[in-house]
């Protein structure tokens, strides 16, 4: 039997999830970054995100904007297009794997 999880975003039981850095790691050496947070918070200010929602939020958001904008989990929740994602995806069983096309 395999352990299941729970999506910190859209709160699906998965079988799976993704560490998703809620400070992008190509941005861990920008200059703005070293100035707005600290060095160990940039490391370990992450969430678990299943696969669906991990996806959508790199096809919706570029690094910067989530540096910058959509640094914690509450910020990301809010955001319109997260918002009609999750409550489109909350219904979806476990396995569900979704086609994502990048909107920027």
């Amino acid at each position: 039997m395999s352990r299941q999880h729970q999506c910190e975003l859209c709160d699906r039981t998965v079988d799976e999830v993704t560490k998703h850095h809620l400070i992008p790691r190509t941005r861990h050496a920008n200059k703005v970054n070293k100035k707005r947070f600290d060095r160990r918070e940039v490391k370990e200010r992450v969430a678990f995100l299943c696969l669906p929602c991990h996806k959508q939020i790199h096809a919706l958001l570029s690094e910067k904007e989530l540096e910058r904008r959509y640094n914690t989990l509450e910020l990301l929740a809010a955001h319109p297009d997260i918002v009609k994602f999750i409550d489109w995806l909350r219904d979806k069983p476990p396995g569900f794997r979704t086609t994502t096309r990048n909107a920027r």
